[in-house]
């Protein structure tokens, strides 16, 4: 007896918190992204307090390489990972995050399709694995007053953007024609991708070949190569940082690249020179039609989580349609819901909405191969190589695609 007695008020001396409390650890980005979880983690604790969070703020490269780990080991550290889309097919194929279908329902169709879509194994067609959480896609800008003065209309072709950019730089009156991130790796290529799919062209077909070297794909690095002649010089090194520099000066007419990021910036007289001028729309097309590249963020429970069920009813509220509208007007976070594109509240704070809803609805998204991260940095070294002069563009893009093929059969 007086052992039972012993036990039963160490029991009572414990902490209730200790044995029902609930934790979520997230894994997930830093920057503007990280403040939005840490508010949907704290308007959960309202309703459930006690829910308790431990929250990992990482740039890019170190969430990809903490939660490849984790994944690798089968480690139960994480309850809730973000995942750039591109990451997704290793994720997924690889059988390391929960299958969401079976564990809450899916995702509701009120995901825009392009961000349900990279949610899904096989994309598109399969299973989901993730809740689409970040609506980032790329989009195109141009200043509408100085086409204006040119007497300019929004291009809708890529060699109307060609001919308006030639017909402001050779005035010689300011601005330059346009603009683009011209830095290898990931910069150049996001800025290439959208006029190579609308020339029709691709990097890898449906049957998973290198495809980089086709007719289309010339003509698109032709037409990328004369973009160039118009924009600033030195522009071979241009990253965000220029591209919006120059549209906040108005020194140049067009960018070829923006994110949704980068927007609101245009319309602040803090920063801008043009509040108001900038206006955003989906990438032009060609031969095919608009394809602006899709940049989704993801949320998903990974397979090994102690607390799956508890992960998924807080990826359901992060992602429900009141905490995107609160997230988008709070921290600028682009949304994933149609319902909230249509929200006359976001749409009287932010008067891009429009075009950056219409971008995403048809954006396409990096090709769905775990060597996407090898192929990019391939592509990127060759098209840097044509744009200095260094290679012709038929040759770089001949070499990168043996290079391309190479990797995938390695």
């Amino acid at each position: 007896m007086k052992n039972i007695l012993s036990g039963l008020a160490l029991v009572l001396m414990l902490p209730a918190s200790t044995s029902w409390a609930d934790k979520l650890v997230i894994a997930g980005r830093d920057g503007a992204y990280g403040q939005a979880l840490k508010i949907a983690a704290a308007a959960y604790r309202e309703e459930h307090p006690d829910v308790e969070f431990e929250q990992l703020e990482l740039n890019g490269s170190g969430l990809l390489e903490k939660v490849t780990i984790a994944m690798r080991e089968k480690s139960s550290a994480y309850d809730v990972i973000m995942l750039d889309d591109p990451w997704a097919p290793e994720f997924m194929s690889k059988g390391w995050l929960a299958n969401l279908d079976t564990l809450g329902g899916g995702v509701d169709d009120d995901f825009v399709a392009a961000t349900r879509n990279v949610a899904r194994h096989p994309v598109g067609t399969g299973a989901y694995f993730a809740v689409p959480f970040v609506g980032n896609v790329e989009m195109f800008a141009y200043n509408k007053d100085i086409l204006a003065q040119y007497g300019l209309a929004a291009p809708q072709k890529w060699t109307d953007v060609l001919a308006a950019a030639k017909k402001i730089s050779e005035s010689g009156q300011g601005p330059s024609g346009l603009v683009f991130r011209g830095k290898k790796a990931n910069p150049i290529v996001t800025g290439f991708l959208p006029i190579l799919w609308a020339y029709g062209g691709d990097v890898i077909n449906s049957d998973g070949q290198a495809v980089l070297d086709s007719e289309n794909a010339n003509a698109a690095l032709g037409m990328f190569l004369e973009l160039a002649k118009y924009a600033p010089k030195g522009v071979e090194t241009y990253d965000a940082t220029e591209v919006r520099d120059a549209l906040q000066q108005g020194s140049t007419a067009i960018s070829i690249e923006v994110w949704p990021a980068w927007v609101p910036s245009m319309d602040d007289p803090k920063t801008s020179k043009v509040p108001g001028q900038v206006e955003v729309m989906p990438a032009p097309g060609q031969n095919a039609g608009s394809t602006p590249m899709l940049g989704s963020w993801l949320v998903a429970v990974p397979e090994t989580s102690a607390n799956r069920e508890r992960a998924r009813d807080f990826i359901d509220f992060l992602t429900s349609a009141p905490m995107q509208k609160r997230l988008a007007l709070e921290t600028g976070n682009p949304p994933t819901r149609a319902s909230v594109y249509a929200d006359p509240e976001i749409l009287a704070a932010y008067r891009w909405y429009p075009g950056q809803y219409a971008a995403l609805q048809i954006a396409k998204p990096r090709p769905r191969t775990e060597k996407w991260a090898k192929i990019e940095a391939i592509i990127g070294d060759y098209l840097q190589l044509a744009l200095i002069g260094e290679m012709k563009p038929a040759d770089a893009l001949a070499e990168a695609n043996q290079r391309i093929a190479d990797a995938i059969a390695n």
